[in-house]
């Protein structure tokens, strides 16, 4: 009997269980058993729910009641399976003896396609009952990851069928079946289509069936990309069949895939691909449906899974010639100044392979330190947690070691604490003394395994301090070394009303930040405000209608909008939308689209403890309506005719129109995007001249309309609102708040100016404001990048030149109430009015506001008494002399890394990062943890380029796709060509050895893409190579208009030239245009240049946080050239077997080389459609 050794998310465990064993754990779950579900909020009781495994869609369900779905996760989401109390959610109950449940029967599940994971924590009856679970968990996560892709498809039908069939009868109307491929990307012309489509044996009485539905989900998907083979014959006889032999040569012609000269390869991977017994003989084959679909599949990917094994032999070196995977600030889950810090954080990035990570150390109660952002909102925790998280997940993903970067803060007594705390929770683990005394460099990856280093500042030998500096020279523009910043109040001009803006206190200046939110405090504080601040959430969902028809006829305006959109859009039951109520104050309606006609359905409130409450039913109550709808989105709807979830918002038609552009406040919910796309409808309401429209406009805001053929052009200044990327070369980049001159208006929407050294190129002028010449500050794109805020700056006072006014009568609504007034004169500035929460925050701000006044008054008279020295600059001397040391390192922000990742210096530092190690960090002011470009510091050497691994950006994808290399051990060796002392990282004529290569790239086709918002998208492929800044290209291809389920391109060869391949990525990047023409990201692909396969290759797609897209791929043809430099210096591409990494032998292949191949353009595509001919030589 097979027998299958067991693996857990926590690491090797020893479970082998036979095939039998496997069967009936399985048997068990699918069965399901009563668990005690523990919730996030305090607010809810943990409850007993029955759990169950749907094996058919490889999903986790748990129920109420008799079939009543409650929740649902998909088991490929799963990261984590633990035993024990290990959630927060566990911690609210701990004194709670009536909740608390048996520490031995708890596990919880930590699941999910983002950063930060979501966790089901759940409480057995028996210890059998928990590792029953866990156990079983585990198997079919695994399983399920590795099932072929036909399975994959397979569960993904059921799910899909199954989510319209909730009675498991085995059927549904063509209406829900049209509505379900609205869903899932793929729009129906109507329903005639649809019938057409359908397999002969339908039901008479017009249901369809699984199978029915399978099988028209197969013709859809091959009717459609048949093509991309160039197969333009139709299929006269379904019986057509690739053979082994057939397959065989397509992998060894075309895909270079060595393996495939072994015969009983091929028919073993045939038979574990297909996983049919009745196709186990001894000539399986392919349908031709099936051989498309392994085109597109995982099996086929473009990257080289050889590199998904560590390289032991390349960890040899010192630590200084590996790029090293590293975190910034690794305990934050959102922004740097008012987000979570968590234990999970760091859980997360070290399974992720991240291998330094950071830990802000500051004094604590009890004499331990505790973790957090200093001097901002962040939430804190407690140092000795984290160690202990540390050592639980230090080495699951990688054996290689954990260097653990100190932000030290502390007392010496609190250091010396820590310092205990190291030794008692690491033991063994930490590096204590040095590997090799005699060693001229640093230890190699495979001398330090399993091993835990500690970067930190030591006291100088001698030192007569009794305290270690901070390990990082702040400076003056850190969040982190301010004097003094929280929440404060500045009232609206037009509203006045007070609103919450962040607060920095330096040594010279107070600045605020655009309004932000002022939830802060303990966890049941935090918990009330949150009610309280999402009381007004609904306001700016799309489904919110507010007053439809300003109070009158509501109902009849509803039902017209349900039914054009549903009609329209071929939309499902449970599209929906939710409008106050004309009858009653205070209440609203939902109104639903249900079986072809509107539905409508109180919602009612009450007022309980002074706060409203909203239900449909007493016995379930919400405190807040965006809470109720969001439920009833997850949790369906229950009555006695039916049962059913809400699915689809109703968008409000022309939503821009009832509002006043000239003032929309932007909260979390209406970003900066929605800003823009507001102002491009307002704009193309200009630029078709609306004659009606613009005369209602003119009445209420006098002048400011104008048509567009009588927009003047002349030449002024403008102020950038949001950042913008250049889309073509004739376009112009630049950031926040960048100011840009001599602007020419011209008409539709698009101006031009000069910007960053560049004269007269196009921008959007929907991305601007107009400021006046006195206004122009020319450095206010300077005055935000030195702003301890950066982009969320809105404004700063200079306080050594204000005198503080406290207004004991306070201010309208406000009563505690400073005001900071400019000395100088009126024109020196604006008097500001600042409100705090309390006399005592009041009272705080004054003396602290004073004390800097005072001391910047001290300040100038001795200025001119000191030089500051550049530290940097100094530690850089020894750069290539006998004075460089290899224990020395360097931490720096990004900022002062710029000044070294240049044609200037870039050889320099490379030189200094052969030797030793350098750690670079976002600066500052990314208050919002985005993340800089990394490919510089990489490509000048430096080893420890620290990233906020929360963000989901592109230079976060980029560092996902570097360490996928070397089996995501978090270490990848630099290539040869960065030891060369010839090579300057700038320079492309320093490569000496290393040809450059020419990639040409088709894109034939994609599957399963995912949706953005209601519509059925409009895909376009951007592809990029990304490297050295002589490598860096980007085209893409057409938009392909709503088909995001199978789309397909016409063939359009694009090119590439990589001099550096060494050092190069290639990017695939998926958008989907709107209707203002903005492009949306849907997905991504990242990889390095020399991991990839060429032939027809299948890219299978990630989201923004590199988490794997269910099914969501494209099809490329990939080929490569090797160039070589002539006389001249030119590049003359010549065409061979792929790329150097995966060439293959001539010998390997002789025996399956009947005829000569010539490397033409159409040489693929001859032998693909000869495969799908086969039959006629058969």
């Amino acid at each position: 009997m097979a027998a299958t050794a067991g693996f857990s998310s926590n690491g090797p465990v020893p479970w082998t269980l036979s095939d039998t064993e496997v069967n009936n754990l399985y048997r068990d779950l699918e069965l399901g058993t009563v668990l005690t579900l523990f919730y996030s909020k305090k607010s809810q009781r943990p409850e007993r729910r029955t759990f169950q495994v749907k094996l058919e869609t490889r999903q986790i369900i748990w129920t109420r009641g008799t079939d009543k779905i409650e929740g649902e996760i998909d088991i490929r989401e799963i990261k984590e399976i633990r035993m024990g109390q290990k959630s927060r959610d566990f911690e609210r109950y701990v004194e709670d003896s009536t909740a608390r449940p048996d520490q031995a029967h708890c596990f919880v599940i930590l699941y999910g396609t983002e950063f930060r994971l979501k966790a089901l924590s759940l409480a057995a009856t028996s210890d059998e009952e928990m590792v029953m679970w866990v156990k079983g968990l585990t198997w079919l996560v695994s399983d399920t990851l590795r099932s072929p892709t036909p399975l994959q498809i397979e569960r993904w039908l059921r799910k899909q069928f199954y989510a319209v069939d909730r009675n498991r009868e085995d059927r549904i109307s063509c209406k829900d079946l049209k509505s379900m491929l609205c869903q899932v990307n793929y729009r129906v012309p109507n329903m005639r289509f649809l019938r057409e489509k359908l397999p002969d044996g339908e039901p008479r009485n017009g249901d369809v069936s699984y199978s029915h539905f399978a099988q028209l989900y197969r013709s859809l998907m091959f009717d459609a990309q048949k093509s991309v083979s160039h197969v333009y014959l139709l299929i006269e006889r379904p019986e057509q069949k690739i053979l082994l032999e057939d397959f065989q040569n397509f992998l060894i012609e075309h895909q270079k895939e060595l393996w495939a000269t072994d015969n009983n390869k091929v028919q073993e991977f045939m038979f574990l691909y297909l996983k049919d017994p009745l196709r186990e003989i001894e000539q399986p084959y392919f349908h031709q449906d099936e051989l498309l679909t392994y085109l597109f599949s995982k099996e086929n990917t473009i990257w080289d899974s050889q590199l998904d094994q560590v390289r032991p032999e390349d960890m040899n070196n010192p630590l200084s010639h590996y790029w090293i995977s590293s975190s910034h600030n690794t305990y934050l889950t959102g922004d740097q100044f008012s987000s979570e810090s968590s234990l999970e954080a760091y859980a997360r990035c070290l399974r992720m392979g991240c291998r330094c990570i950071e830990l802000d150390c500051w004094d604590g109660p009890d004499g331990m330190p505790v973790i957090y952002h200093g001097h901002t909102l962040t939430t804190k925790i407690k140092f000795n947690d984290v160690l202990s998280t540390i050592k639980e997940h230090a080495f699951i993903t990688s054996d290689y070691p954990i260097i653990l970067s100190i932000e030290d803060h502390c007392s010496i007594v609190q250091q010396r604490n820590m310092a205990t705390y190291f030794k008692k929770v690491f033991g063994e683990m930490l590096l204590t003394k040095a590997v090799d005394i005699s060693a001229d460099g640093l230890p190699s990856p495979n001398q330090l395994k399993r091993k835990i280093l500690i970067k930190h500042k030591k006291l100088a030998e001698g030192s007569a301090y009794e305290e270690v500096s901070s390990s990082t020279p702040y400076s003056e523009n850190d969040i982190s070394n301010s004097i003094k910043n929280g929440i404060l109040y500045l009232e609206d001009p037009i509203n006045h009303e007070w609103y919450p803006h962040f607060f920095v206190l330096t040594s010279n200046k107070i600045y605020y930040s655009e309004e932000t939110s002022s939830n802060q405090g303990n966890e049941d504080e935090e918990e009330h405000r949150e009610i309280i601040n999402s009381m007004d959430q609904h306001v700016t969902e799309k489904w919110f209608h507010g007053k439809l028809g300003a109070g009158r006829d509501g109902r009849q305006i509803a039902e017209r909008l349900l039914s054009e959109y549903c009609l329209e859009t071929g939309a499902p039951d449970g599209s929906f939308l939710v409008r106050e109520s004309e009858t009653f104050v205070g209440d609203y309606t939902l109104s639903f689209w249900r079986s072809g006609r509107v539905q409508h359905c109180r919602i009612h409130s009450r007022q309980e403890a002074g706060n409203p409450k909203f239900y449909l039913t007493d016995n379930l109550v919400f405190d807040t309506l965006f809470a109720l709808i969001t439920h009833y989105q997850q949790v369906p709807l229950r009555c006695n005719e039916f049962e059913m979830k809400l699915t689809e918002p109703v968008p409000q038609t022309n939503a821009h129109e009832s509002k006043d552009s000239t003032y929309i406040r932007c909260t979390e919910s209406f970003s900066a995007e929605m800003y823009c796309q507001h102002l491009k409808a307002l704009s193309l309401l200009v630029c078709v001249q609306e004659p009606d429209y613009g005369s209602l406009y003119e009445g209420r805001n006098p002048g400011f309309y104008v048509e567009a053929n009588q927009m003047p052009t002349f030449k002024c200044t403008v102020r950038a609102m949001y950042e913008y990327k250049a889309q073509r070369d004739d376009e112009l980049s630049f950031s926040k708040n960048a100011i840009i001159q001599n602007v020419d208006k011209q008409e539709g929407g698009w101006w031009k100016g000069d910007y960053g050294g560049k004269k007269q190129l196009w921008f959007p002028a929907n991305y601007v404001e107009e400021i006046s010449p006195t206004a122009t500050e020319p450095d206010r794109s300077q005055a935000t990048e030195n702003s301890p805020l950066g982009d969320l700056l809105r404004g700063s006072m200079d306080v050594s030149s204000c005198q503080i006014v406290v207004r004991p009568e306070g201010k309208g609504s406000r009563q505690f109430v400073f005001s900071l007034v400019p000395v100088a004169s009126p024109r020196t500035g604006p008097v500001l009015d600042i409100a705090a929460s309390s006399q005592e925050e009041l009272k705080d701000w004054v003396v602290k506001i004073r004390e800097v006044t005072m001391t910047s008054e001290a300040k100038v008279s001795s200025e001119t008494l000191c030089t500051a020295t550049p530290l940097f600059e100094h530690r850089h001397e020894k750069i290539g002399t006998e004075r460089a040391c290899f224990r020395d390192m360097s931490s720096f922000p990004e900022t002062k890394a710029e000044k070294y990742v240049n044609r200037i210096k870039g050889k320099k530092f490379l030189q200094y990062n052969r030797l030793q190690l350098s750690r670079i960090y976002p600066r500052g002011q990314r208050l919002d943890s985005s993340n800089y470009d990394p490919l510089p510091m990489w490509l000048c050497g430096s080893q420890l380029v620290a990233l906020n691994f929360q963000t989901a950006d592109k230079p976060m994808q980029m560092n996902q796709a570097l360490f996928m290399l070397n089996g995501r051990s978090g270490y990848v060796l630099q290539p040869p060509i960065m030891r060369d002392d010839s090579f300057d990282p700038f320079d492309r004529h320093s490569l000496r050895g290393l040809e450059p290569i020419t990639l040409c790239i088709e894109v034939l086709g994609a599957r399963h893409l995912p949706k953005h918002g209601r519509g059925i998208v409009c895909p376009l492929i951007e592809i990029e190579v990304c490297g050295a800044e002589y490598d860096n290209a980007k085209q893409r291809t057409d938009s392909e208009a709503d088909n995001g389920l199978k789309p397909t391109w016409p063939r359009k060869p694009f090119r590439f030239t990589v001099c550096n391949p060494s050092f190069a990525f290639l990017r695939f990047v998926v958008y989907e245009i709107d209707m203002f023409n903005d492009q949306n990201f849907l997905a991504q692909a990242t990889f390095p240049i020399n991991c990839l396969k060429t032939g027809y290759r299948s890219v299978p797609l990630k989201n923004s946080y590199s988490e794997d897209l269910e099914l969501a791929s494209l099809l490329v043809s990939v080929s490569s050239a090797l160039g070589y430099r002539g006389r001249e210096g030119s590049i003359e591409a010549r065409y061979q077997s792929p790329l150097e990494d995966f060439r293959v032998s001539q010998e390997g292949l002789m025996d399956h080389e009947n005829r000569r191949y010539a490397w033409t353009k159409d040489g693929v595509n001859y032998t693909l459609s000869k495969l799908f001919k086969c039959v006629e030589s058969t």
